[in-house]
């Protein structure tokens, strides 16, 4: 039984890493940042209540839960990008499209390590103002 359950977790992993164009380093480094961000949110919220998502500050599973489909959507531009590198023969939009939601992912990490408290540069706070801004008027 335990072969089984492991041939089929292999397999399924398999399929599924082959749809978003294998498992490589960038979906690997995307992945890690997308849980650490997830589970950054989940700590400003949970433990220290100042998240920016809710009006009390506090753990809101609705939150949560529009934080998880944000994640579910990114997966879906890496799978959109690689399926366009197959149909047009390139095989640089993935890698552009993982490369940008990887600073996007960092970016949130930074600002919720600042929601915790820790002390940021002010290079880094004001380069994050400025991607805010830019991304609200764009």
């Amino acid at each position: 039984m335990k072969n089984v359950l492991c041939t089929t977790a292999g397999v399924v992993g398999s399929f599924i890493a082959s749809l978003f164009g294998g498992w490589d380093t960038g979906i690997a480094t995307l992945l890690l940042f997308m849980g650490i961000d997830f589970f950054s949110g989940l700590a400003v919220a949970g433990i220290f209540k100042n998240s920016t998502k809710t009006e009390t500050g506090a753990l809101e599973s609705r939150a949560g839960f529009k934080g998880l489909c944000r994640k579910c959507m990114i997966l879906l531009f890496v799978l959109i990008a690689y399926r366009l590198d197959l149909a047009i023969g390139t095989n640089y939009i993935r890698d552009a499209v993982i490369i940008g939601f990887i600073a996007n992912e960092l970016i949130s990490i930074t600002e919720n390590a600042g929601l915790m408290g820790i002390p940021l540069p002010g290079v880094l706070t004001k380069a994050i103002d400025v991607l805010k801004k830019k991304a609200v008027t764009e």
